[in-house]
């Protein structure tokens, strides 16, 4: 009995990684946007409304990082 087994390289096409270039440029854009709105709504509380979240001035960064990024 005899196999035959083919198989091809996928080969990307130029349109093809134009596209996935102008993904990643869209999703980069839309995590940097969740982390300015992020720190603008942080920014806004008071002092004690950041404390009663558990979070100080200087952990804001951080927050926003984590909330757009997961890091």
């Amino acid at each position: 009995m005899a196999y035959v087994n083919s198989s091809r390289a996928a080969s990307f096409s130029l349109a093809d990684r134009f596209s996935g270039v102008l993904a990643q440029i869209k999703a980069t854009m839309a995590r940097r946007a969740v982390y300015n709105q992020t720190v603008r709504e942080l920014l806004i509380l008071s002092d004690r409304e950041l404390a009663d979240l558990g979070i100080s001035r200087h952990d804001i960064p951080a927050v926003a990082r984590e909330a757009a990024y997961g890091k």
